[in-house]
């Protein structure tokens, strides 16, 4: 799978980097001074790139926990996210990811002991308060779990620091690690979901539907709570009928008692981005939707937007109520 391998200097001998490099013995290694030099330079093909990343294991510096943004959360006051990894194993031709980064390439902090010591220090500042940390943010928090073991060592963290939430968000179905493990009682495993008929077009290289369904029944059946994140809402002739299945599907496989949340949002992404993923993929069905622009955004027409999110909220609120329900303000 990962062909070639980038390593900074300094970590070279880190115990993390030794343990992945094992893996894949039949890799290129070349060692850099930082990563960005591989992972910021100009003009590279992202498009190409894709086809076969590397792998760049580095060092993160600061900035291990963030605020999220305004509307972005399912129900707390104080939301933070952070980033092991930049970039995702999957392509969705909708992903932001295209148009925020250079390279398609894989970077993987190996320094997890710096992030989970801000994630205490966070916590520990507003012990009375629950705080909830997003994973998957920059990336898919399980999709490459065999290699990088990233739930397998915060999970046990988080399982100390009694105020700490954390949602892994994935359409992975390698839940391995969880399955071989007590469930974290404030973890949430959040799945994306799309209708097939979307799926199909623009989630290329994730699972199928239906192979999400069964590792969320897995994961309930062991006691896990999970989530469902139907974002982004993707129209297309037929949508309605789409969806109202896909929402059928998925509540007849899934036990109402072990789901934490369900959250529901529309495709945008900010105009500078989608103008360097739509240079990247001129000929994607998906850009040539009834697009505007406002303040600096790229969606659909208000009126078609706030149709889509008031169908799929009546249909979703037929089957959970309300308190579980979080539609995405951003």
């Amino acid at each position: 799978m990962i062909e070639t391998i980038y390593i900074e200097e300094n970590i070279r001998k880190h115990a993390r980097v030794i343990d992945i490099t094992a893996r894949f013995p039949h890799a290129r290694i070349i060692t850099c001074e930082r990563y960005a030099q591989v992972f910021n330079p100009k003009s590279q093909n992202f498009r190409l790139q894709k086809q076969k990343p590397a792998l760049i294991l580095a060092e993160k510096y600061k900035n291990f926990v963030l605020e999220a943004p305004a509307g972005y959360g399912i129900g707390a006051a104080r939301n933070y996210y952070f980033s092991h990894m930049l970039n995702c194993l999957y392509d969705c031709r909708y992903c932001f990811l295209q148009g925020m980064y250079q390279s398609a390439n894989y970077v993987l902090f190996v320094n997890y002991e710096d992030f989970q010591q801000e994630i205490r220090q966070v916590c520990h500042a507003a012990p009375a308060d629950p705080i909830h940390f997003f994973s998957g943010y920059d990336c898919d928090s399980l999709a490459l779990e065999p290699v990088t073991r990233f739930a397998e060592q915060f999970l046990p963290v988080f399982e100390t620091i009694p105020n700490a939430w954390l949602e892994l968000r994935t359409k992975s179905t390698q839940v391995r690690s969880l399955l071989a493990r007590e469930p974290v009682p404030r973890c949430i495993v959040a799945f994306s979901l799309s209708p097939d008929e979307i799926a199909a077009k623009v989630e290329a290289k994730a699972p199928p539907v239906q192979r999400r369904l069964e590792a969320l029944r897995r994961l309930q059946a062991q006691g896990w709570l999970v989530g469902l994140r139907f974002d982004p809402l993707i129209y297309q002739a037929g949508y309605r009928q789409q969806y109202r299945q896909l929402f059928e599907q998925v509540f007849a496989s899934l036990d109402l008692n072990r789901l934490h949340s369900v959250s529901l949002g529309v495709f945008r992404l900010p105009e500078d981005y989608f103008k360097k993923v739509h240079n990247l993929y001129p000929e994607e069905k998906l850009f040539s939707s009834p697009m505007v622009t406002q303040r600096g955004m790229v969606s659909y027409r208000q009126d078609l937007e706030q149709e889509m999110m008031q169908y799929c909220t009546e249909q979703l609120l037929t089957y959970i109520p309300e308190s579980k329900f979080f539609p995405c303000t951003l």
